[in-house]
């Protein structure tokens, strides 16, 4: 942004309600055509338009064309990041954010990689394995037994540290529900594409919101056995996602 308080400028981009609901749409890292856009924020096309042009022109959202259609998306990581980071500061926790739900603070989609209690709970093993540790930085390191046990669990290191010059390799991103971190970066969407993969958890077609599968459930339950975890047709019949203990 060409202006003499960028972040200002940056900030009242955000600050419209309806610009807000676009961008929290498209956390999931999703790109949706402009109509689905302005049912998302309750809005007309035309309002759509306007605000998805503003976000084009400040470098929040991309476009690509196909056909007679037009989809966006975000931008890049670090605008996933700073809109999830805001969430952590946009309201105390004695309020309920907007978006939030059971679903959502369980488990959910932070632009490509894995948040809410299902992600920091991940972070904490990896933690207390020690398979991760927190560097001075803001990142995380990989630790020779962390290599071992991703390499086990089909995730090579190596290739995600050459993505280091285009994204973070293990970002420490403040979870927007939890308040504690999370794993992002390279790392992180490697750790939730290879648990999409593996059917330990499957997407919401409706939101960002993740559910974890009755074969999930049961890995899961080897790596986290004192968090009880419920399937999403338990989930749907409870009216919860993961039982406490």
């Amino acid at each position: 942004m060409d202006t003499p308080l960028p972040l200002a400028a940056a900030a009242s981009v955000i600050a419209d309600p309806a610009r807000a609901a676009i961008l929290l749409a498209l956390l999931d890292g999703r790109a949706l055509a402009a109509g689905e856009l302005a049912r998302c924020a309750g809005v007309s096309a035309q309002s759509a338009s306007m605000h998805l042009t503003q976000m084009l022109q400040s470098g929040f959202v991309e476009v690509a064309s196909q056909g007679r259609h037009r989809y966006y998306r975000i931008a890049s990581t670090e605008v996933a990041h700073a809109i999830e980071a805001l969430g952590v500061i946009s309201s105390p926790r004695k309020v309920k954010p907007i978006g939030e739900s059971i679903a959502m603070r369980y488990a959910r989609t932070c632009y490509d990689h894995l948040a809410g209690e299902l992600g920091v709970a991940l972070a904490d093993f990896l933690e207390r394995r020690e398979f991760i540790a927190p560097t001075t930085d803001g990142n995380y390191s990989v630790t020779a037994d962390g290599e071992g046990f991703f390499q086990l669990w089909g995730i090579e290191i190596t290739p995600l540290k050459t993505e280091h010059s285009r994204r973070a390799f293990a970002r420490r991103c403040l979870d927007w529900t939890e308040r504690r971190y999370h794993v992002a970066g390279a790392l992180g969407a490697a750790i939730c594409q290879r648990m999409l993969v593996l059917g330990w958890i499957k997407r919401d077609p409706r939101n960002r919101a993740l559910h974890v599968t009755e074969k999930g459930r049961k890995e899961l339950e080897k790596l986290l056995p004192d968090r009880p975890f419920v399937t999403s047709r338990e989930a749907e019949t409870s009216g919860c996602v993961l039982h406490s203990s």
